[in-house]
């Protein structure tokens, strides 16, 4: 009886942790899948990016015959789901040919090696098959090269993200201690009433700073948009410092004024390195927030766009260029994963942990 008891136990044990892992395997892969479509579609040709089904994997190299076509050359390009040869270009133009292969199938050829194909079919009197590695950084090259802006966008987007940060830790930092240190009337109003820009939307407050940053001869300009980020950054860079300065006892500060410190010493040497988690986590919050807005810098810029303005251009206003669109949302997201990797142990200590 106690054996059966037993197995019972086991048996429901196995089955909740069955289902359990199921669940979890589901959210992972939830979370993974759209991560991993979008890494495979920033690789893929554009003749691939408009597949049905789309390919899991981008092509390594491709295969090509060649035969006489009714306006020139015949170019077949073997397709790896009706695994057959399907004409692409019909030309007896070698640089519409050498174009085709780059901005269509991501392959760099020279019109040499298409004429030199081209004998082989000549001479040979049949169809020729020829194949040619793939070019997968090709969609990143072309983004950077074709898309306006690109380069002194990414530079752009990163002064601005420096400069909220910066703006938001002194006056975020300094408010967060005060409120952490000093007793005064109306503390907790004014703590709360610091959070109350970001019951907004970020274009609720773009539209009237249009107006106010063209007076001051800042629209369009990489301060400006810092100057907008930080409005809301503060609030949070508030909360953030002032919990964790709460949390620093202010015994060890007493203990360095008696021991002949100064007020800034103490808290250069004592207060500062102890509240570093926190001004790590504040500066990587305002640095994502500042790095992927786009609503606040399409309004508040003209000429000079961030980069995540430019890749939302990309995405809206090039037909056929989805998988460039997906190259420049890869090249903005590394930033923001060598920033968040950069601070992951202070981030980690700041939740109780000592490494990573």
């Amino acid at each position: 009886m106690n054996l059966d008891k037993r197995k019972q136990r086991t048996l429901k044990k196995t089955a909740r942790l069955t289902v359990f892992y199921i669940l979890l395997s589901g959210l992972v892969i939830g979370i993974l899948m759209p991560v991993y479509f979008i890494i495979t579609l920033s690789f893929l040709s554009t003749r691939e990016a408009y597949k049905y089904p789309l390919p899991m994997t981008p092509a390594l190299s491709m295969k090509f015959e060649l035969q006489q076509g009714k306006r020139g050359y015949l170019v077949s390009v073997w397709d790896r789901v009706d695994e057959e040869y399907q004409s692409v270009l019909d030309t007896p133009d070698l640089e519409k040919m050498r174009v085709y292969f780059d901005s269509q199938l991501g392959i760099e050829i020279t019109e040499a090696e298409l004429q030199a194909q081209i004998d082989r079919f000549n001479n040979a009197g049949k169809p020729v098959y020829f194949s040619k590695r793939r070019n997968l950084v090709s969609n990143y090259q072309s983004f950077f090269s074709v898309t306006r802006d690109a380069v002194p966008a990414l530079i752009r987007s990163l002064e601005i993200a420096l400069i909220t940060i910066i703006i938001s830790l002194i006056i975020g930092g300094m408010a967060g201690y005060a409120f952490a240190r000093y007793l005064f009337k109306g503390r907790d109003a004014l703590k709360f009433s610091v959070l109350f820009v970001r019951m907004f939307p970020g274009v609720a407050i773009a539209i009237p700073m249009v107006i106010i940053l063209a007076n001051i001869g800042l629209y369009d300009q990489p301060l400006g948009l810092a100057l907008i980020y930080s409005v809301g950054a503060i609030g949070l860079t508030v909360w953030i410092t002032a919990s964790i300065f709460l949390s620093i006892p202010v015994s060890l500060e007493e203990a360095a004024l008696i021991f002949g410190a100064t007020k800034l010493q103490t808290f250069l040497r004592i207060t500062m390195p102890l509240a570093f988690p926190g001004l790590a986590a504040s500066a990587m919050y305002t640095f994502l927030g500042a790095w992927n807005e786009t609503v606040a810098a399409i309004i508040l810029t003209q000429f000079h766009p961030t980069f995540s303005v430019v890749v939302y251009q990309t995405l809206l206003g090039a037909t056929g260029q989805v998988n460039l669109a997906a190259a420049g949302g890869i090249a903005m997201a590394i930033p923001a994963v060598f920033f968040t990797f950069f601070l992951r142990k202070y981030i980690h200590q700041m939740w109780g942990g000592m490494s990573v």
